[in-house]
């Protein structure tokens, strides 16, 4: 049964915005989105090719996966239905938290909370770091990363802005890992 285009955009930004509301846009929003979609709006073999290509190309998961699937279904109308309803959920989360935690910013408990976080995100930063460095596939590549690392750490140690750090970082590990 051949559905209207409004039928497939509107059952498209219903499918997106549930999905982004009910997981973190995860491997979890995978699971979901086959259940919503397959049968429905695409066939298993066009999802599984969407999964596939997602996966292909750099940058968020489950946004190539949306525009994928809103293509798919609906074009370049259904792509942007589908980008729409996935980040509308997130967007307004971060804006309600952030509307909240205005709220506590003269707070003193709020100043400690933040400088709480920082080095809690750093600690976490660094076991990631170390358990990447410790793995089987990073033995080949620990004398280029410790390079890097200790190229990194001057840069922070000497001040050098971020961008910077990032642009020679990124020249650094197209020269090393080639």
């Amino acid at each position: 049964m051949k559905q209207s285009r409004w039928a497939v955009l509107k059952k498209l930004f219903w499918m997106f915005l549930k999905v982004n509301v009910l997981t973190t846009s995860g491997p979890a929003s995978v699971g979901l989105l086959y259940k919503e979609s397959v049968g429905k709006i695409m066939t298993e073999s066009e999802f599984i090719e969407a999964v596939g290509f997602s996966n292909v190309l750099p940058g968020s998961e489950a946004l190539k996966l949306a525009m994928f699937v809103g293509y798919a279904a609906g074009g370049i109308p259904g792509t942007v239905i589908a980008i729409l309803s996935s980040i509308l959920p997130p967007t307004i989360i971060m804006l309600a938290v952030t509307s909240i935690l205005e709220n506590f910013q003269g707070e003193a408990w709020m100043a400690g909370f933040i400088k709480g976080l920082g080095p809690a995100v750093a600690m976490l930063i660094v076991v990631v770091a170390w358990q990447i460095f410790r793995s089987e596939s990073a033995k080949s590549i620990k004398k280029r990363a410790l390079i890097i690392g200790l190229l990194s750490a001057a840069a922070f140690w000497l001040d050098i802005p971020s961008p910077l750090v990032l642009v020679g970082a990124g020249m650094l590990g197209v020269i090393l890992f080639r």
